[in-house]
């Protein structure tokens, strides 16, 4: 049975730093598939399907990755997909206080998917989605922060 391992998040947009669990996770699992999901208690700047495109875009480079959604909980998708690993990105103490409350939710849920955490890069540990938007609201440089195709589309959401 091949191995499956999703990487779930909001990617809004993705980042430098999603893009280096995506890209370490793809050399570890067979197959993996990013999970856009769906959070409702968020307020997007990018719609689901926008995400979706961007990712897919900067992900292409790697066979084994694909891109889907979500909107329910991340365990039922991860069965859905016959998944057996969620990986997440750990940047700082105070993420993983919070993983560790999903991961063992996720864990009591179904006990056969496990959680793999993958610290972050250090380049990367102060950065989120909502800093990179916040910085290109104003117009600051995110070129370091984010692949080009996302600098595009949040420069084109702006200046609306």
């Amino acid at each position: 049975m091949k191995k499956i391992a999703v990487v779930p998040g909001s990617f809004d947009p993705i980042t430098n730093g999603h893009l280096d669990i995506i890209e370490r996770a793809s050399r570890v699992f067979p197959e993996v598939r990013v999970a856009v999901m769906n959070n409702s208690s968020k307020n997007s700047l990018f719609t689901v399907e926008e995400r979706m495109d961007l990712i897919s875009t900067v992900t292409a480079k790697f066979p084994n990755v694909r891109v889907e959604s979500s909107t329910g909980l991340l365990i039922d998708y991860a069965k859905s997909v016959g998944a057996s690993v969620i990986v997440r990105g750990l940047r700082a103490i105070s993420d993983f206080e919070y993983e560790m409350q999903i991961t063992s939710m996720n864990r009591m849920l179904d006990e056969s998917i496990e959680t793999f955490f993958v610290m972050t890069k250090n380049q990367y540990s102060f950065l989120s989605s909502s800093i990179v938007k916040e910085v290109a609201r104003y117009g600051g440089d995110i070129s370091a922060l984010v692949p080009a195709e996302v600098e595009k589309a949040l420069a084109n959401k702006y200046r609306k």
